[in-house]
């Protein structure tokens, strides 16, 4: 909550006529500066990812990390009171890694239990907080006051951020967004194709 006040703070002389983005003047440029390294590094990259790496590769990569995932959605649908959802998500978490080569395979989805994806700032909406208005935030994108307050402890609850050694870690973390970014590009090129004026505002408004 105090991240969420010191962005209000610092962004205060950000304001414009756009109630739903009072903090136009700084996310455009945070904007601009995501999408030049999209441009340059990212989707160059997740284009080679996706010609390069065989299907059955990349689905063990989202995989592995959507099953580290599975943890922090457990825990945050316990805080929101989901018992239920929460147990499958810790069950899934179980099947899959001791059954599943530690995540690579995705048997519980086969099995019938359905994934969910929760994080703290859907447990802080759940209990009454507000969203706040638009945030672009550097390299993640687009987000809300809300979830950026979030944000530490969603990182800090995940547990490839603690693996050791730190080379791993880092290169692991590549992997991870490059692998990401690979999924999403039919749909960012479906966003450039259709968003024929200001691009910002397109995806502002989408979100």
């Amino acid at each position: 909550l105090s991240l969420a006040a010191s962005a209000g703070v610092l962004l205060g002389g950000c304001a414009t006529t756009n109630p739903q983005d009072p903090f136009e003047k700084f996310n455009r440029p945070v904007f601009a500066f995501n999408d030049a390294v999209d441009r340059v590094a990212l989707k160059p990259a997740a284009t080679a990812y996706k010609k390069v790496l065989p299907s059955f590769v990349q689905t063990g990569v989202s995989n592995f990390f959507g099953n580290l995932s599975d943890i922090w959605s457990g825990a945050n649908n316990l805080m929101q009171g989901k018992g239920e959802a929460g147990m499958t998500d810790f069950t899934r978490f179980t099947l899959n890694t001791t059954f599943g080569l530690a995540g690579l395979l995705d048997i519980a989805s086969e099995a019938g239990l359905q994934k969910h994806n929760e994080d703290f700032g859907q447990t802080l909406g759940y209990w009454g907080m507000p969203s706040g208005p638009y945030f672009v935030l550097p390299l993640l994108g687009p987000s809300t006051v809300r979830d950026t307050a979030a944000l530490p402890l969603d990182m800090a609850a995940d547990p490839w951020s603690h693996v050791d050694p730190t080379a791993t870690r880092n290169w692991g973390t590549g992997l991870r967004i490059i692998d990401k970014r690979a999924v999403l590009l039919e749909a960012s090129d479906l966003v450039e194709s259709a968003a024929l004026g200001d691009r910002y505002v397109f995806i502002r408004d989408g979100y």
